[in-house]
């Protein structure tokens, strides 16, 4: 694991304000493909809960065992993968995680739920709900984790035209914890690409802790201790940016 260094602001978006490139009519069918695929794999709308297969919670492993140690997140890594740490500069907190491999990204959050219920039925309706009504798509489907969102969401190039950017919306309710993955870029329409990226989220263990939290608040997130990597360049200060949930702020970024 090498050093840990500033990084662009140009990763892919991770919400339905973010603009990405025109969706191309191969991306158009691959995302038809996709819905298709995921659509045969199970009923749509049920949610997949929490089992051996992943993501895990704390309580079901050892400890990191390889893992990258990010407070609430121990994240696995994939060969070739860049890890950047997202930063709200009015705080300096870590805000989010997000895995970039070639042409496709994956962002993780996690967030405190009820001990009696789980979030993402609820969450994907208000997702759902924020897309379409800024002129975009959402779609329910039945993936790989369970029930996923598959959406276009809107944005407006510097020509002015509508562009719509693909991305889909995954999510897995833990015991006390609620865990987000929003794939973005190629792994939103092609299958093969979305893989490695879906069994990083599957390989994931969610630090939830014993502290009372409200439901829907930010599992804190931490840089890595020094011993989790090297190099001898110390991460640089986030510059001064506006942060809004749906922005990427400030990054820090690790490079496999």
């Amino acid at each position: 694991m090498s050093l840990f260094r500033r990084g662009s602001k140009s990763a892919p978006p991770t919400g339905s304000d973010a603009v990405e490139p025109e969706v191309t009519p191969a991306d158009e069918a691959g995302l038809d493909q996709t819905r298709a695929d995921q659509s045969g794999a199970g009923q749509s709308g049920t949610d997949q809960p929490i089992g051996t297969a992943g993501p895990y919670d704390r309580g079901q492993v050892p400890g990191p065992e390889g893992r990258l140690d990010l407070g609430s997140l121990w994240v696995a890594g994939v060969p070739g993968m860049e890890l950047r740490l997202e930063v709200d500069d009015e705080t300096q907190s870590i805000v989010g995680v997000t895995a970039v491999l070639g042409e496709s990204a994956v962002q993780l959050q996690a967030f405190a739920a009820p001990r009696s219920e789980g979030l993402w039925e609820e969450i994907r309706r208000e997702i759902a709900s924020s897309i379409t009504r800024q002129g975009g798509t959402a779609d329910e489907v039945s993936g790989p984790l369970g029930a996923e969102l598959q959406t276009r969401m809107p944005g407006q190039a510097p020509d002015g035209r509508t562009i719509y950017s693909p991305a889909r919306f995954l999510g897995v309710d833990g015991p006390r914890w609620f865990l987000r993955a929003v794939l973005s870029g190629r792994a939103a329409v092609d299958q093969d690409a979305a893989t490695p990226l879906i069994e990083m989220v599957r390989a994931t263990v969610v630090v939830r802790g014993d502290e009372a939290m409200a439901p829907r608040d930010l599992l804190p997130l931490q840089l890595p201790s020094e011993e989790q990597h090297t190099g001898d360049q110390a991460p640089e200060p986030p510059a001064a940016e506006d942060f809004t949930p749906f922005e990427r702020g400030p990054e820090i970024t690790e490079i496999r």
